[in-house]
């Protein structure tokens, strides 16, 4: 790639990694309270990614992407344990439901 190309890589993936804040202003509004949804990892993920290859392969800037990859690993984790505690709650609300009593079958059923 040319340099100007690589310039335009680079602020592609800055506005990437900036989207994050916006995402997690817009939510916490939206909730009155101070939030960070799932995407906010998601776009910190794709924002590293693409500033990692920026730093590594374009700018050989091994502090840079010693920066960006560190953080990679803690966007991961978390999204990780976001995806653990939603199948958690998939399970329990799932044993809810097949704990509820059934009507006998004398009992008038709800029309």
């Amino acid at each position: 790639m040319t340099d100007n190309q690589w310039v335009i890589f680079g602020f592609v993936f800055q506005s990437c990694f900036m989207m994050r804040f916006l995402v997690q202003w817009i939510a916490s509004e939206k909730e009155g309270k101070s939030v960070i949804p799932i995407s906010f990892w998601f776009f910190s993920l794709a924002g590293a990614a693409g500033l990692l290859t920026y730093a590594a392969v374009y700018l050989r800037d091994p502090v840079f992407a010693l920066g960006q990859s560190t953080g990679f690993i803690i966007y991961i984790r978390n999204l990780v344990l976001i995806r653990r505690s939603q199948r958690k709650e998939e399970a329990e609300l799932k044993e809810k439901e097949t704990l509820k009593p059934s009507l006998d079958e004398g009992e008038k059923r709800p029309e």
